[in-house]
């Protein structure tokens, strides 16, 4: 009913918070089904993921770019969101009250994506806690998350910004 990476997504986003893995399990499974589309659904799930990353950390400008991205392709999707199990009045007002308290340089509130499908949201406790975690958990964030991507191995993203250099070199 719904992609693996999907539920992995959800189960990150609500459990352990951890905003880069969640960024992560989606561009991979983008890149697997709708690479070329950079309107997305699966876009604008993985740049709310960065937004709240960034807003997190406070990185309040790429919270901001993020968050407004992600609301736009949202809004190109709209008619499609509740076929991800999400009530998208409730989406909608949670992105723009994000916004908001982005542009008001505020702390990072947490955030939750409005699931209205119980099987959806069972199946990722169940998900959950087969992976140790809490689902909704309020506990303090890990620190490790809060700065992840310093510690990420880079190696295979550069060897894709390599390529793709080499590629659009050969085509001049």
């Amino acid at each position: 009913m719904y992609p693996n990476e999907y539920i992995l997504f959800l189960v990150h986003f609500h459990g352990d918070r951890d905003y880069f893995e969640c960024h992560e399990i989606l561009e991979d499974y983008w890149k697997q089904v709708d690479k070329a589309n950079k309107q997305s659904i699966w876009v604008a799930f993985i740049l709310l993921a960065v937004s709240c990353y960034h807003f997190r950390r406070g990185n309040y400008a790429g919270a901001l770019k993020t968050i407004r991205k992600s609301l736009y392709i949202f809004q190109i999707e709209n008619e499609n969101i509740s076929k991800y199990g999400l009530n998208k009045d409730k989406l909608f007002f949670s992105i723009e009250a994000l916004e908001k308290q982005i542009g008001q340089l505020s702390a990072f509130p947490g955030f939750s994506l409005p699931i209205d499908d119980k099987q959806l949201e069972e199946i990722c406790k169940n998900k959950a806690a087969e992976l140790g975690l809490l689902w909704k958990d309020q506990t303090p964030v890990d620190p490790i998350f809060i700065n992840r991507h310093l510690t990420r191995d880079r190696t295979t993203v550069l060897k894709e910004r390599a390529e793709a250099l080499f590629m659009r070199q050969q085509k001049k």
